[in-house]
């Protein structure tokens, strides 16, 4: 980040008496973040809800869990293409105009995914959910950073990172709730109120700024297509690469060399092309660039560990789709208690010092959660989960705060569409890296165990006879030895 003795790292978004800094919404700014966090809670919420629901997803509809998963990566891949395109689209059709089109769009998805009587009706539907729900997290939150002045934009940010990060950590937890009590539509009905009040509340206090100008640009299709190409052969690729062993699979390869040449291709394109519906100039903002992959870094933490745990406390704990996401939920409480905290320390400590004492103290908590084990009580889950929650925030706030801090205004919605996607990915390549590194560790220790797990070895033969007497009483001496080993 760029060197600085000023601990008020946001007071520096732009000189005194910038036009752009001068114009204040019509409404409290409080009325319009809540405005346009209804939406973004809504949108962020879905991106793990669903997750806990894929068995009985699978099951409705007569398809397998791999086949499932479609439900999610259809979503993500929608939702990525979008993001980066959200501050050209925002001028050309007017933000609060788009910002209302979108809110629409998933909430009419969300009640077609809800009603879906196949999975490729519900994958269709995820797909126009995702169109819709991918603008709405960067236009939260440039509205947000536009609406309240420097000095308030640190509290500003604590109520987004409770939508973007708090929400991802309690869907488990309701998804499991909703699908153990009713049924998994409903994890896409509930959003149906939710949408009709945020559309109302954004169309009556969200405002367009009036430096932001309608584009009169045409749409500049090749890089879009380029984009939309290169973001969903790479999410592709990061969802299914496991399952089909990475590079062994052919078309992982063709995949791979689709996307690096559209990434490729896209970047010299926007460079070169005029009115490029991506500004990839915002890169050369130093404080935007470092901040932007630290938030990658933090989201790749957050999302690995946040699909893994479930997954060990129902395939191996035995825990049911409602405990296991009351387990992470602590996580939760912990993020929640920082924002109301960082919010007010952003502008008195420096924001590095946030930074940093947040990263390590993320990093213990994974620590604390690399020991588990198969004999573990409630509060080893529940202790480390409620210290990287609250680590996540002293990391959020900041980090979001300080990655606009130099921009122009104008510049805003365009670096927040660029945030919002490599957030994203920073979640997807983590899923991907630590769930190929527990693939891969389970193969190791089951050639392990096959080695070592034969009748003739002393310690196999005590736990079998031990387990044999135990059956004794209830199965016989006979099919208590045939079970035990």
């Amino acid at each position: 980040m760029a060197a600085s003795s000023d601990q008020n790292v946001p007071s520096r978004a732009a000189p005194t008496g910038d036009p752009h800094n001068s114009w204040k919404p019509s409404f409290n700014p409080w009325l319009v973040a809540f405005s346009v966090m209804l939406a973004t809670f809504m949108e962020v919420l879905d991106t793990s809800v669903a997750n806990v629901s894929l068995p009985h997803i699978a099951g409705n509809l007569s398809v397998t869990t791999d086949e499932s998963t479609w439900v999610l990566t259809s979503y993500l891949v929608s939702n990525a293409v979008v993001l980066p395109a959200t501050a050209w689209l925002s001028s050309h059709f007017g933000r609060k105009q788009f910002l209302t089109t979108c809110i629409v769009l998933f909430t009419v998805a969300s009640g077609l995914c809800g009603a879906a009587t196949s999975l490729n009706m519900l994958v269709l539907a995820r797909v126009l959910q995702g169109v819709g729900g991918g603008a709405l997290q960067p236009i939260a939150q440039a509205v947000m950073m536009e609406s309240f002045p420097p000095a308030k934009r640190g509290q500003a940010m604590a109520i987004y990172g409770m939508g973007v990060v708090v929400a991802p950590i309690i869907g488990p937890t309701l998804g499991g709730w909703i699908t153990d009590n009713y049924s998994w539509r409903w994890i896409f009905y509930i959003n149906l109120p939710v949408g009709i009040l945020a559309m109302l509340m954004a169309q009556t206090f969200v405002e367009n700024p009036p430096y932001l100008k309608r584009s009169e640009n045409m749409i500049d299709y090749i890089g879009f297509g380029l984009m939309a190409l290169w973001l969903s052969s790479l999410q592709v690729i990061l969802d299914k690469g496991q399952q089909d062993d990475w590079f062994s699979a052919r078309w992982i390869i063709i995949a791979t060399i689709v996307s690096s040449l559209a990434m490729l291709s896209f970047i010299l394109w926007e460079l070169r092309v005029k009115g490029p519906i991506v500004k990839l100039a915002v890169l050369r903002d130093r404080n935007f660039a470092i901040s932007t992959s630290m938030t990658a870094v933090m989201m790749a933490v957050l999302y690995g560990s946040n699909a893994l745990l479930p997954l060990f406390l129902q395939n191996l704990m035995g825990y049911s789709a409602l405990n296991s996401g009351l387990a992470v939920s602590p996580r939760g409480i912990g993020a929640f208690l920082s924002m109301l905290v960082v919010g007010r320390l952003v502008g008195r400590i420096d924001a590095r010092v946030l930074i940093t004492g947040g990263f390590l103290g993320l990093a213990f908590s994974q620590f604390m959660l690399g020991g588990i084990d198969m004999n573990i009580l409630p509060e080893n889950v529940a202790i480390p989960m409620v210290i990287a929650g609250f680590a996540v925030g002293f990391i959020f706030v900041p980090l979001t705060t300080i990655s606009i801090a130099t921009l122009p205004q104008p510049e805003i919605p365009n670096a927040t569409g660029i945030n919002s996607l490599m957030r994203n990915l920073g979640g997807s390549f983590g899923i991907s890296i630590l769930t190929t590194f527990v693939a891969r560790g389970t193969y190791v220790h089951q050639s392990y165990l096959t080695a070592h797990t034969t009748p003739y070895s002393p310690i196999f033969m005590r736990t079998a006879s031990a387990i044999a007497a135990g059956l004794t009483p209830s199965s016989g001496a006979y099919l208590a030895h045939q079970q035990a080993t």
